[in-house]
């Protein structure tokens, strides 16, 4: 009895199978998956757009530790400005509204984070030195903090390893010497 009611079961399966019609079969794509975006603690926007204009001016990022990039021409006209991003370890300068470099970045290690917020350059010195680690050097030196904090030429492997400071290649943090003045608009975002 139990065969033949499984017949019957598999039978009418098949014979309802078989009577369907299929039209041309229908692909449907799976959505892309959702962009990643790097989680950060504080950003008011200025990091996410700096990456935009960099892609635009460079196309894709692949920079190495110890990477930078230059326009072809650096405008003279217009106020630079620095945009930090911890979370990719980019480095961005504006001048007036044009991105005109990045560069990698190693910024303070854990428990010796790098600051967030907006600042300003107070002190500039080609050859600067650490009040606070035994006289270490700090060439084209740029403080935006009071307390010490900086951005200057130093080893870049690619992620966080300073005490707080934010290294730069030493030609790009050369160049950028020279861009910068007193009172420069700094916005480090992460």
């Amino acid at each position: 009895m139990r065969k033949l009611r499984r017949w019957i079961v598999t039978a009418g399966l098949v014979a309802a199978l078989s009577g369907c019609e299929t039209g041309p079969r229908q692909v449907v794509e799976a959505p892309p998956p959702p962009a990643m975006t790097p989680a950060y603690r504080w950003t008011n926007g200025f990091a996410p757009k700096a990456h935009e204009d960099a892609v635009a001016a460079f196309g894709p990022l692949a920079l190495a530790p110890g990477d930078f990039r230059w326009v072809a021409e650096v405008p003279t006209e217009g106020e630079a400005k620095i945009v930090i991003d911890l979370v990719s370890q980019l480095f961005y300068i504006y001048r007036g509204d044009r991105l005109v470099g990045v560069a990698t970045i190693s910024s303070g290690k854990k428990g010796r984070e790098t600051q967030l917020g907006f600042w300003s350059v107070i002190i500039k010195k080609q050859k600067g030195f650490s009040r606070k680690y035994d006289n270490a050097p700090m060439p084209f030196m740029q403080m935006y903090d009071s307390k010490g904090l900086a951005f200057h030429a130093g080893p870049n492997p690619g992620f966080p390893a300073s005490h707080g400071c934010v290294r730069l290649p030493y030609k790009f943090a050369e160049r950028l010497f020279a861009m910068t003045k007193l009172g420069t608009k700094v916005v480090i975002e992460g």
